[in-house]
């Protein structure tokens, strides 16, 4: 009795990912003006394209997400969205950060959308392989990574830094999948999961991995920036890593803590050179007390204030419990009340 009820949630499982899921495309997107019209025409393509092959639904949908932006794109979007029936749009009210923003289109997405693919708006990730990450969805993925498979792209610097980051979360703890950025395919369960990690520092990267269900990998070429400046300049990628890092591990309170005993140790060698010092005659007065309690007394503070000024700043920002992210505007029709695509383009049921 129980090994049927197994094969038919298995089967009906399944069977589900077989059908024409709903798609939707999420593109957060601060300042993006240059770029923005030729990412919608790569998008529209690519979707209709799929809905044709029968790959998706006709439901499916591009939802750009605006970050706050300075410039025209939000204006771009709304326009965008009365000429073509695929766009949709999300405004945010101040801007929140790539990742919060990319969240808050996941999550608003999951609620209409069988599975959701992630992407920057600078049409650097192959938009030819949304359809191979539906293919695998369509096979029982719940996750589906876009790993680039060389940097032959980048410059010297950018590869080097980018190895050392990978290389160096893995040390640090923080279970991450190599050379891949926010490119990635997620079933509905497994956003609905997303959505229960509600910890303010978010990293999308170290997260997602920690959800679990099957998942895999698709690999892909990585382009030029189609138009427009990068949003991540160095200090913004040093920083980025560091919130990955101190969200995820605890060994940089580790690394201080054995710091501070190096330094304690330190200090006593420091004692007892002064102590001799002293005895040899080869000291003025009140040079020998001066130097052990500085080297004492710093490599003390230096070890409390490492391990609990961590602490503190992490419960901080946590028990603030503050929104991350506040929608301000809204362009998305409801399923019921959906413009057709397809009938607007010309084409038959």
């Amino acid at each position: 009795m129980v090994q049927s009820e197994m094969s038919f949630y298995n089967s009906s499982q399944s069977s589900s990912y077989k059908q024409q899921p709903i798609l939707y495309i999420v593109v957060p997107c601060y300042n993006e003006e240059e770029v923005f019209t030729l990412t919608v025409e790569h998008l529209t393509e690519v979707m209709t394209s799929m809905v044709q092959e029968q790959l998706v639904s006709r439901e499916s949908r591009l939802m750009f997400v605006d970050d706050g932006s300075r410039d025209a794109t939000w204006l771009q979007i709304a326009a965008a969205r009365r000429e073509n029936p695929w766009v949709t749009g999300l405004k945010l009210a101040r801007n929140a950060g790539h990742q919060k923003a990319l969240l808050a289109g996941l999550m608003y997405a999951k609620e209409f959308a069988d599975c959701v693919v992630s992407m920057d708006a600078d049409l650097q990730d192959d938009t030819g392989v949304v359809r191979d990450f539906v293919l695998r969805y369509r096979e029982g993925y719940d996750v589906v990574y876009g790993v680039r498979r060389s940097r032959e792209t980048d410059t010297w610097f950018k590869r080097w830094s980018a190895e050392k980051f990978y290389k160096l979360m893995q040390r640090m703890g923080v279970n991450t999948v190599y050379n891949h950025a926010d490119y990635r395919l997620m079933s509905k369960r497994a956003l609905e999961h997303l959505a229960e990690y509600k910890e303010v520092n978010v990293f999308l990267r170290g997260i997602v991995p920690l959800i679990g269900f099957r998942t895999t990998v698709v690999e892909y070429d990585r382009h030029e920036r189609a138009a427009g400046e990068s949003k991540y300049p160095l200090k913004k990628m040093l920083s980025f890593a560091w919130e990955g890092i101190t969200s995820f591990s605890v060994k940089p309170m580790r690394i201080v803590t054995m710091i501070g005993f190096l330094s304690l140790g330190a200090s006593l060698l420091a004692a007892i050179y002064a102590l001799m010092s002293k005895i040899m005659g080869m000291t003025v007065s009140g040079w020998t007390s001066l130097m052990v309690s500085v080297w004492f007394i710093g490599s003390i503070q230096l070890l409390a204030l490492g391990v609990i000024g961590e602490y503190i700043g992490k419960i901080y920002n946590e028990v603030k419990h503050r929104p991350l992210y506040v929608i301000d505007e809204v362009l998305h029709e409801q399923p019921s009340a959906a413009a057709a695509p397809w009938k607007e383009a010309g084409w038959k049921e």
